[in-house]
Order: structure tokens, then sequence, then C-alpha cells
């Protein structure tokens, strides 16, 4: 059976709201095991047991937030050539654009050579003051949807041998 880990951190709910989204639709798929794992908590060893991935931030400052940043770091060097070729895509919480934190990404998984599977998918809350920066973030049903599609996608093609 293949596993699909999904690695997340969020601040303020955005992020983990896609994370269990994508996670729900991917465990629903029954044929896949799903992991879910805060940033702080992923280890390399959890990359090398993973068949694909899925990482899940906010953007901070133009760029992936710290402890997404520090999990990359944590792991990069550790799994360097032991991990090419397998699938992944990113999902990016924004308050305004979400494009530095994907390019982030995808530099290190260009890296690690990992295969993207999807464009990143970036839900913009569009959040420009720092009270609403700051604020707790509730998504919605429709902001979600494309989270659990890009979930249940990279689940079905891990368990169908497509990625």
């Amino acid at each position: 059976m293949k596993t699909l880990l999904i690695v997340w951190h969020s601040r303020t709910g955005g992020a983990r709201q896609m994370a269990e989204a994508a996670d729900a639709a991917a465990t629903g798929e029954g044929e896949v095991v799903v992991r879910r794992l805060a940033a702080d908590e992923a280890q390399p060893q959890d990359l090398l047991a993973a068949d694909g991935y899925l990482f899940v931030a906010p953007e901070n400052l133009a760029s992936l937030s710290g402890a997404m940043k520090e999990f990359f770091d944590r792991a990069y060097y550790p799994v360097l050539d032991r991990i090419q070729g397998r699938p992944y895509a990113a999902m990016i919480c924004a308050g305004s654009d979400g494009t530095g934190a994907a390019r982030q990404i995808a530099r290190i998984a260009t890296g690690w050579r990992l295969r993207a599977v999807a464009d990143p998918l970036i839900v913009c809350t569009h959040a420009q003051t720092p009270e609403a920066i700051l604020a707790a973030k509730t998504l919605t049903p429709d902001e979600l949807a494309p989270c659990a599609e890009l979930g249940q996608a990279l689940a079905a093609g891990l368990a169908l041998g497509v990625f």
C-alpha cells in the first residue's frame, strides 16, 4: 500500500484547514495510507517512508513560514538523493499572492529531484491589515474544495501507480 505524507504548518488556521481537507479526501480513497504531520513533528524518516508528498504552508512576508522552512532545512540533507522521482504537490494559504512561498517549495523540491504532479494551489484570504493577517482564518467550502480535490487526486494517482 502506498503512503501519502502531508506536511503542514499554520499559524492562523488557514493552511491547517487546507491540509485537513486534503487529508479527508485522500483518506476517503481508501487505497492509500495518509499521514498528516505538523512541520515541527515531521522527520526525515517520515519522508523516506512515504511514496508521495503534499506540502501545505502559509506565506509570510512573501516566503514560506519559518516553521515550514525549518522542516525543509532539517530534512533536506538526510534525504538528499534518497527520494528523487517521487511525486509532490504544494498548497499555500496567502493574504495576497502566495507565489513566493510556492517558488521556495519548488526550488527545494527541485534540489530533492521530486516530481511536481500539480501546479501549486494558492488560497488567497485577502488579509491586508495587521488585524486581518493575525486573525484566525476560517476558509469557505469553496476555498477548501480544490484542496480536497488535490488530496484525492494525489491519493488516486499513488494508488493507481500513475505517479
